[in-house]
């Protein structure tokens, strides 16, 4: 199967994006997960309602939200844009911000799954030997929650390459700057003459997903399988 320039501009721009997203999602996913699982505190429940928002709510409402907030007038990108010359709207960073936002859950659901595996026993017993509370989350917390942290930064990764419509409405559909694989099959579909182009990216953006998904698992089977043994 030979790829055009264009199709394998879009394939590297999804990548970049997915990849790009995960790091900036992932230490507030670990902070905001921690939080929610050992924690008690008012507004508890209204942050978990607000975490898990981006997954029942419609990604283009997302993304408008995006927009009222991160473009050149909103209340943060005016200041960053005024301040910093730094532009999110229309932009691969801000195609990255979309992507975080919607893949954020999904991080944050796999840490919350691994940290109630830690069992708090060995927490407890690290501070009656003296552990302080860093070296306790270092040392044997983090650790244990890692096969969740890996297993969900995988999985948001592999959801990143099919975003579409939070990116498509913060982001625009910008070749070489913003047009990711799935706004490159929308566009060749609305293209006389586009089917080719559409089933091949559509086949890459399966199979990419696919082996997302399936590379989640295993290092998920395989880091338990590891802590077990340790």
């Amino acid at each position: 199967m030979t790829l055009t320039p264009e199709e394998w501009q879009a394939i590297r721009l999804s990548l970049e994006v997915a990849a790009r997203s995960v790091l900036v999602s992932l230490l507030p996913a670990i902070l905001v997960a921690w939080l929610l699982t050992r924690r008690r505190f008012a507004g508890r429940l209204l942050l978990d309602a607000l975490v898990h928002l981006p997954l029942v709510v419609p990604p283009v409402v997302v993304g408008w939200g995006l927009l009222m907030l991160f473009g050149i007038r909103g209340p943060i990108g005016a200041p960053l844009h005024d301040w910093f010359g730094i532009r999110l709207v229309f932009t691969t960073e801000g195609a990255a911000l979309a992507t975080a936002v919607m893949s954020f859950p999904l991080i944050v659901r796999a840490v919350r799954l691994g940290l109630e595996q830690v069992d708090p026993g060995l927490e407890q017993a690290a501070r009656t030997l003296g552990a302080g509370r860093v070296d306790r989350f270092l040392t044997i917390t983090l650790p244990l929650m890692s096969p969740g942290i890996l297993a969900g930064a995988v999985t948001a990764f592999a959801a990143g390459l099919g975003e579409f419509g939070a990116v498509i409405t913060f982001a625009s559909n910008i070749p070489g700057e913003t047009q990711t694989l799935p706004l490159a099959i929308y566009s060749a579909t609305q293209t006389p003459g586009g089917e080719g182009m559409a089933a091949r990216l559509a086949l890459i953006s399966f199979g990419l997903a696919m082996g997302g998904l399936l590379l989640a698992e295993l290092i998920a089977r395989r880091m338990h399988v590891w802590l077990g043994r340790g």
